[in-house]
């Protein structure tokens, strides 16, 4: 399928298409028309003589610094060489095509200037499946993410490194031969068009929302099993309980766990059992946790959406003609729901990593053996996994610590605050990752809990995300090597297949 760039915003899910499943990207006639029109005016101010930053200035401190007609497309070529100056671990394909994506549509909205010819050749590389190298570090997230931006441009000249569709390192030239594009020679203004923008931190908070949605819901299918297996209540989960604090994310929660524990035999066995007066907050209070987590991806993916919809170009080519500098490419907005969703993350996993430390502890696991052991002091059963679960949400923990508050002035002062988004949104990545590792974790020890309480049975859809988790892991037994173990759970949980067993059952808010 083909995804046509016109004069509305793309959704997030385009972008996810492009970014991971390589769909593939056109222009409609109305966006051509558009940068012909707005070229034109820029075009205009060339001729004009007038000095103008971004067309005949230099950039950032040297704004100030006159540039000559015969040097001016040197300018654009030397902006992008100099600002290519990324350093460190080579960024994910997937990050740098949501990035480009993102850039794209900036570029369509018109208020950039770039020739009509420069935006399709920028496609074009994204359609040849064509992966320019950007490097971890290098972006302040203002004046946009200079150097990963700078690092796509300079492929589309013809220069760096590249990842070609087989996923081979080459240099560009060779890829744009191959794929028969030709490198651009940039015109005035264009240089800066392709890299004064928050494209990178918007490309990977769009991923994020994707991963940590379902990972949120599978924080409410790993609570179910472990309140089972904790012989906890459904009754606190009740309609008429949580429309007293109507958060969204709180219902759709609690509304999830409701399904998820329906017909339980373990539920009803003991319902009315004096020894378990009330839950602990881990089993308990899941909705309330969970659901302010969800409300906070709500809020992210209304930053993200705006965000889609904007024009962010420093300078920006105004409907009359005007070339106005101003401070769009700021990215404060993305940079702070960003470290909003580490934080969130940080205290869901928190929460599963205390529901596994419970189903293992004897005295506070009503008749599960320690540690979910077969033989408790031969065997260790699942003791370790707590540890390395409970090492996992340390690290979340440091990675809540937001990027968005720091700022190191650059360009001679000129930058003075900048919002470190870019930095945020890296964390963010690994913050998920971890949380998917602790979910297994507690996914893992749940599924095997449950099989202790046989012959008492847990729900269908648990029932059989039990057998799942367990016909991967090998369930309970005598100890064995545990790291592939929760290594095969935690591909259940980045594949998706956890939840397209639930979907089998019931349907997930």
């Amino acid at each position: 399928m083909t995804i046509v760039l016109g004069t509305q915003p793309l959704e997030r899910g385009q972008v996810l298409a492009v970014a991971r499943n390589y769909e593939t990207l056109t222009f409609s006639d109305e966006v051509l028309a558009r940068l012909e029109l707005q070229r034109a005016a820029i075009d205009a101010l060339v001729r004009s003589g007038t000095p103008v930053y971004g067309l005949s200035t230099g950039f950032g401190s040297l704004a100030t610094t006159f540039i000559s007609p015969d040097q001016r497309r040197d300018l654009q070529r030397s902006l992008i060489r100099s600002h290519a100056a990324g350093v460190g671990a080579e960024v994910e394909t997937e990050v740098v095509r949501a990035m480009m994506v993102s850039r794209l549509t900036n570029l369509c909205s018109g208020v950039s200037g770039v020739r009509p010819s420069t935006a399709l050749a920028y496609c074009a590389l994204l359609n040849a499946r064509i992966t320019p190298v950007v490097h971890e570090y290098g972006s302040l997230g203002c004046s946009g993410d200079l150097a990963p931006l700078a690092h796509v441009a300079l492929a589309l000249m013809g220069e760096g490194d590249v990842r070609d569709q087989g996923g081979q390192r080459i240099p560009a030239s060779q890829a744009l031969a191959e794929a028969g594009l030709e490198p651009v020679v940039l015109a005035e203004k264009e240089g800066l068009a392709l890299i004064n923008g928050t494209d990178g931190m918007l490309g990977q908070l769009i991923l994020a929302l994707e991963d940590g949605t379902g990972l949120l819901r599978l924080a409410d299918v790993a609570a179910a099993m472990s309140i089972q297996a904790l012989r906890g209540t459904d009754r606190v989960f009740l309609a008429e309980i949580h429309a007293l604090r109507p958060h969204p994310g709180q219902h759709d929660s609690a509304a999830n766990l409701v399904k998820l524990l329906a017909d339980s035999p373990i539920v009803n066995s003991h319902l009315d059992d004096p020894t378990q007066v009330q839950d602990a907050y881990s089993l308990r209070c899941a909705p309330q946790v969970h659901g302010a987590a969800r409300d906070t991806f709500a809020h992210a993916a209304r930053v993200g959406d705006i965000e889609l919809a904007s024009a962010i170009d420093n300078p920006s080519i105004l409907d009359d003609g005007r070339l106005v500098s101003n401070g769009n490419f700021h990215g404060a907005p993305i940079a702070y729901v960003l470290d909003f969703l580490a934080i969130a993350l940080a205290d869901v996993a928190s929460m599963s990593e205390r529901r596994t430390d419970r189903l293992l502890d004897v005295d506070r696991s009503y008749g599960l053996t320690p540690f979910l052991a077969h033989q408790a002091g031969v065997d260790s059963g699942l003791m370790i996994a707590q540890y390395s679960q409970a090492a996992l949400v340390s690290e979340m923990k440091r990675l809540a610590s937001p990027a968005s508050v720091d700022s190191i002035p650059s360009s001679g002062m000129q930058e003075d605050h900048v919002s470190m988004g870019w930095h945020a949104a890296r964390k963010l990545r690994l913050a998920l990752a971890a949380f998917a590792d602790v979910l297994a974790i507690e996914l893992l020890a749940s599924a095997r809990a449950l099989a202790l309480r046989a012959p008492l049975e847990p729900s269908p859809v648990t029932a059989a995300l039990r057998d799942r988790i367990n016909a991967a892991s090998g369930g309970p037994g005598h100890d064995r090597w545990l790291s592939p173990e929760i290594a095969a759970v935690g591909e259940l949980v980045r594949s998706g297949a956890l939840l397209d067993v639930v979907d089998r059952f019931v349907t997930l808010t």
